[in-house]
C-alpha cells in the first residue's frame, strides 16, 4: 500500500524568524543584523611632551621665540599622533605672543619717550647733570645719579631690574644708584641670560669699579654692585648695553658722589 506524498509544509501568516531577523537579513529596525564587536577606546592618551615644554618655558624661560616654535610643533605632533596636550601648546604660543608685544609695545614707547615722567636731565658742557629729569635707562651715563621704581633690596640678577626709565638727578640730591660704568654686550645671536649677567658681573665688578671709586674697600658697607643688562626680547630690538651702579642693598637713597676725583 502507497502512502500519499505530504503536502508541502507552507510558511504561515509570518515568518518564523528571531527577534532580530533572519541571519543576513535586515533587523526589525531596518539595520543589518548581526554582532559586532563593540569599539575600543584607550583608557588613556600621553601628553605631548613638547606641550608641556613649551608651557613652562612660556612661563618662566627668556629664550625668544623658543616657545612659540615649540607649540607650533607640538600641535602638529598632536594631530597626527592623536595625544593631549593640545590646550598647554595653544596655551604656550598665546603666552609667548602677548609678552613678546607687550615688550615690543615698552620698548617702542620707552623709545619715543612716552613711558617719561617729564623732560630730560639738563647737563652742562661736560655732561654733568644740572637738572633733574627722566631718561631712559639705556640713557643713562657714567656718572649719572638716578632714582628707579626697581626694588634694589629684592634685586634679581637674571631679571636685571625692570625699569623702562629713570629719573636723573644731580648727585647732590638724594638718589638711589650711580652709574660707574657703561658698555656693550658682544653683538650677535642672544646668548641667554646667564651668560649675560657672567658678562655683566666679570666687567662690572672688575677694573670699572676701582677706576672710577679709587680704593672699594673705603666704600660704605650699604652699598653693592647692581646692573641693567639686555633682556631676551629687548636684545630682538638691538639693546646690548649694560649699565653698572652701586646703589644701598637695603633700598635706601643717599647723597653725593662715590667717584673718586680725577677718575
Amino acid at each position: 500500500m502507497s502512502i500519499p506524498p505530504q503536502p508541502p509544509s507552507s510558511p504561515g501568516p509570518y515568518p518564523q524568524s528571531g527577534p532580530y531577523g533572519q541571519p543576513g537579513q535586515p533587523g526589525p529596525y531596518g539595520g543589518p543584523q548581526g554582532w559586532y564587536a563593540p569599539q575600543q577606546t584607550p583608557l588613556s592618551q600621553k601628553t605631548n611632551s613638547l606641550a608641556i615644554v613649551a608651557f613652562v618655558m612660556s612661563i618662566l624661560c627668556g629664550l625668544p621665540m623658543v616657545p612659540l616654535i615649540l607649540g607650533i610643533v607640538a600641535l602638529s605632533q598632536i594631530r597626527d599622533r592623536g595625544e593631549k596636550g593640545k590646550g598647554l601648546a595653544i596655551a604656550a604660543i598665546v603666552i609667548h605672543v602677548a609678552t613678546i608685544a607687550f615688550y615690543a609695545l615698552m620698548l617702542i614707547l620707552g623709545l619715543s619717550g612716552a613711558l617719561d615722567d617729564g623732560p630730560s636731565p639738563k647737563r652742562d658742557t661736560s655732561g654733568q647733570v644740572t637738572s633733574p629729569g627722566s631718561s631712559d635707562v639705556k640713557d643713562i651715563r657714567k656718572g649719572d645719579c638716578f632714582n628707579t621704581d626697581d626694588d634694589l633690596a629684592e634685586y634679581d640678577e637674571k631679571e636685571g631690574g625692570q625699569a623702562f626709565s629713570v629719573r636723573i638727578v644731580p648727585c647732590d640730591q638724594a638718589h638711589e644708584g650711580e652709574a660707574y660704568a657703561v658698555f656693550d654686550v658682544e653683538d650677535g645671536p642672544y646668548p641667554g641670560a646667564e651668560k649675560v649677567v657672567s658678562i655683566a658681573e666679570e666687567k662690572c665688578a672688575g677694573t670699572a669699579l676701582t677706576d672710577y671709586v679709587g680704593d672699594a674697600a673705603k666704600l660704605p658697607q650699604t652699598l653693592e654692585v647692581f646692573y641693567y643688562h639686555p633682556q631676551s626680547v629687548s636684545w630682538a630690538f638691538g639693546d646690548r648695553e649694560v649699565t653698572c651702579f652701586l646703589g644701598d642693598t637695603s633700598g635706601g637713597s643717599s647723597t653725593g658722589s662715590v667717584r673718586a676725583t680725577g677718575s
